[in-house]
């Protein structure tokens, strides 16, 4: 499907373009990580006693058929993180079982995991993929290559601002909780041009999905706390 295709499909989901979705595909060119705030992104923020804020399945398949549909066009994988502001046993069991590259507790000063991801795997900016919600991730959103933000009815100031201000390329027509990670990870698979292809080697389980789950299952996931 091309790029305008595309975006009449997600456009009618709710989901808003901030730059043309032909913009986004060239730029998702060059990314080479793809990054995911926590609260209010895997889920509406809420706060569950010890565990944290939880996340769901779809959300979860979303970033591993993202990465999957990744590693087919480039067969490598990409660099993955979670960079939130809390310790959340949720965030560390999902990250731990997907296997993602790193994973950033207590980040008050998101820019500055930011800043450690980028060194520590030797990316410039402009190669991040962010997915965000709040004000907190605005620093790193300013940076990114490609930006997309969860949509919430409840900070149209907000929404407005990041708009106006050019920090978000998509916003999600689906709220935290409801999936926005899987939309913003389709979204993504469908401009790569692949999601076909993507979905079919999974549900068959081939012998190119077993070799990227193979490669994946090798990460040693990284986790920082308080990096200041």
């Amino acid at each position: 499907m091309e790029a305008a295709g595309i975006q009449s499909l997600f456009a009618d989901i709710g989901g808003r373009f901030c730059v043309p979705a032909a913009d986004i595909q060239a730029k998702l060119k060059k990314v080479k990580a793809f990054i995911f705030d926590w609260d209010g992104v895997f889920n509406d923020g809420s706060k569950r006693d010890l565990t944290g804020s939880g996340f769901s399945e779809p959300d979860a398949m979303g970033t591993n058929m993202l990465r999957f549909s990744y590693w087919l066009q480039n067969k490598s994988l990409p660099i993955t993180a979670i960079i939130t502001g809390e310790e959340n046993e949720s965030a560390l069991f999902l990250g731990n079982r997907e296997r993602f590259t790193s994973l950033y507790f207590k980040a008050s000063n998101k820019l500055k995991s930011f800043e450690h991801l980028l060194i520590a795997n030797k990316l410039q900016s402009h190669e991040v993929a962010f997915v965000f919600d709040d004000v907190l991730d605005l620093a790193v959103a300013a940076q990114c290559g490609v930006r997309i933000a969860v949509h919430r009815k409840t900070n149209p100031l907000f929404n407005q601002f990041i708009i106006e201000n050019k920090i978000s390329d998509y916003l999600t027509g689906q709220s935290g909780g409801n999936q926005s990670v899987r939309e913003a990870c389709e979204l993504m698979i469908g401009l790569y041009g692949n999601y076909n292809e993507a979905v079919s080697n999974r549900m068959q389980f081939s012998d190119l999905y077993k070799e990227y789950l193979a490669q994946r299952q090798q990460i040693e996931t990284a986790i920082y706390t308080g990096i200041s």
